[in-house]
């Protein structure tokens, strides 16, 4: 009896040290359980909407402890696509992304604060057209829990907004159409 629950306590430590540590991640790309997607105001008349086809990532997560969580993304910027193959030639040209001397972008996290239950500020490093600065993406925690394929997922979404001469995006397409929102949403699979 004694044995046996011994054995139970230190399973349940375990257990219990486990959840408390900061679990990895890889962004579900294969499943396409994410995206990158973006909104600009074309000449302040209307949206425009795109996303980002190919893209990929990693994070570490821990509830317990949200400052202890990590992000990384890298993507491929000749993905772009805003269903109008003329406007996605022009915007992997020099006038926006420069795909040709910029193929990739890259995101990493620098910190992370809790700013409310289930809601965080992702501080980190965007290096987009070949300049890197720093930006804060508001995430929000959706759920995590196991899958109907033996693993185990966690998803969050963000957003956050950039202005395009940050970035050397010098295109003038007038006031309305300085900054661009990207909006995130991310589902990682438990390594």
């Amino acid at each position: 009896m004694l044995k046996k629950t011994l054995v139970a306590l230190a399973l349940g430590s375990a257990l219990i040290g486990g959840q408390a540590l900061a679990a990895d991640y890889v962004i579900d790309k294969k499943g396409q359980h994410a995206f990158v997607n973006f909104k600009i105001s074309h000449l302040g008349y209307s949206w425009l909407y795109g996303t980002f086809k190919d893209f990929d990532g990693k994070f570490s997560f821990d509830a317990a402890k949200p400052e202890a969580s990590s992000v990384s993304v890298t993507l491929n910027t000749a993905s772009v696509d805003t269903n109008h193959a003329e406007r996605d030639k022009h915007i992997r040209s020099d006038d926006f992304l420069s795909v040709g001397k910029h193929p990739t972008a890259t995101f990493e996290s620098t910190a992370v604060k809790s700013t409310g239950e289930g809601t965080a500020d992702i501080s980190g490093n965007l290096t987009l057209n070949g300049v890197t600065k720093p930006v804060v993406i508001a995430a929000k925690f959706i759920g995590e829990g196991s899958d109907p394929w033996g693993g185990y997922r966690a998803g969050f979404e963000g957003s956050t907004t950039l202005k395009l001469k940050d970035f050397d995006i010098a295109m003038d397409l007038g006031p309305a159409s300085e900054t661009v929102e990207l909006i995130l949403s991310i589902e990682g699979i438990r390594q």
